[in-house]
């Protein structure tokens, strides 16, 4: 053989050898590394909790390399029951995951969807974060005690918005409060926003009185002073937030909102584990770790079938309290 040609053919076998292998195959990684073509859905509107935690999941598991390139879509709509049926609906597909929480549990039973969280496939828990009850910060209520006093006096004169619909986190916690101040759940003015995104607008814009949604979805509102903090759901205080417990505060409410993943039915064994362990690996990088300080976030991490007995277990409780609110039969 000739010198340029054995030159060459050791120029090929050194490339080859250069370049890293893929961890199974085009499609996915065997031990949940380097996934590839991940799709994330988003039941409700750009700027809503499930939008952020889905974003924020997808650029740690990029830049950590835990995976290839995610999309994340927005499918809005009935409180994220037309993203569960979609994703109910793609049987099989475990490149399509969901990204979801109580709001959706409670969602079920008030808008009565034909598609249930017992119908998915369980992929793991990220997050839970305190509610904040929050006003403009050119609003006349200054502490959550002035707040209290004009809802007792006229509820119906001071609407209060959430980025849920009924049966939500958003939606729950002031029900919850509500009831804990002697207010009928009837004589609360609820006003329903998709998503923290029109929220906001709603709180900023005078919309509402008052509005309850999760800290990390304003946590930029609030460090820039647009909105001040009344509140927390949570038992302790937020670190970093100058604001009361409502425990604190004289009202007996408890209550935390948690995010999380979930993917279609009919997975099998080996396509549930590859997404379950992709998610492992999120959960272990800096890149999470630093994700979650910034947005204010609790680590509540749990995987698998733990989820599952989870989601069953939220399913219920959220069932007794609507069905103690007297919102569902």
């Amino acid at each position: 053989m000739r010198p340029r040609t054995v030159l060459g053919v050791l120029a090929a076998i050194a490339a080859v050898l250069l370049v890293p292998p893929l961890i199974g195959s085009a499609a996915g990684g065997g031990d949940g590394t380097q996934l590839r073509g991940l799709r994330v859905l988003v039941p409700n509107s750009p700027g809503g909790g499930y939008d952020i935690t889905a974003r924020t999941a997808a650029r740690a598991m990029e830049d950590s390399g835990t995976s290839g390139a995610v999309e994340v879509f927005n499918l809005p709509g009935a409180g994220g029951t037309v993203g569960l049926g979609r994703t109910v609906n793609e049987s099989g597909n475990d490149r399509l995951v969901m990204s979801m929480g109580l709001g959706v549990v409670g969602a079920v039973f008030t808008n009565s969807s034909p598609s249930t969280l017992a119908d998915v496939t369980p992929i793991a828990r990220l997050t839970q974060e305190s509610e904040i009850v929050v006003v403009g910060k050119d609003s006349p209520y200054t502490s959550i005690g002035q707040l209290l006093a004009a809802w007792t006096a006229d509820p119906g004169a001071v609407p209060v918005g959430g980025g849920s619909s009924p049966g939500g986190p958003d939606h729950l916690a002031p029900m919850l409060m509500a009831q804990a101040v002697g207010l009928e759940p009837s004589a609360v003015n609820y006003v329903s926003y998709d998503g923290g995104g029109e929220l906001l607008a709603a709180v900023l814009g005078d919309k509402v009185a008052f509005g309850v949604s999760g800290l990390g979805e304003f946590a930029e509102q609030v460090a820039a002073g647009e909105l001040r903090v009344l509140a927390v759901t949570s038992a302790e205080r937020a670190p970093g937030l100058d604001a009361p417990t409502l425990t604190e505060s004289g009202v007996d409410v408890e209550f935390t909102n948690w995010r999380g993943i979930v993917a279609p039915p009919g997975l099998d064994d080996a396509a549930r584990a590859e997404l379950v362990e992709a998610f492992t690996s999120l959960h272990g990088t800096p890149e999470w770790t630093e994700a979650l300080e910034t947005n204010g976030w609790d680590d509540a991490f749990l995987v698998g079938d733990d989820f599952g007995a989870f989601l069953a277990s939220e399913n219920d409780r959220v069932a007794g309290v609507l069905r103690e609110l007297g919102l569902v039969s």
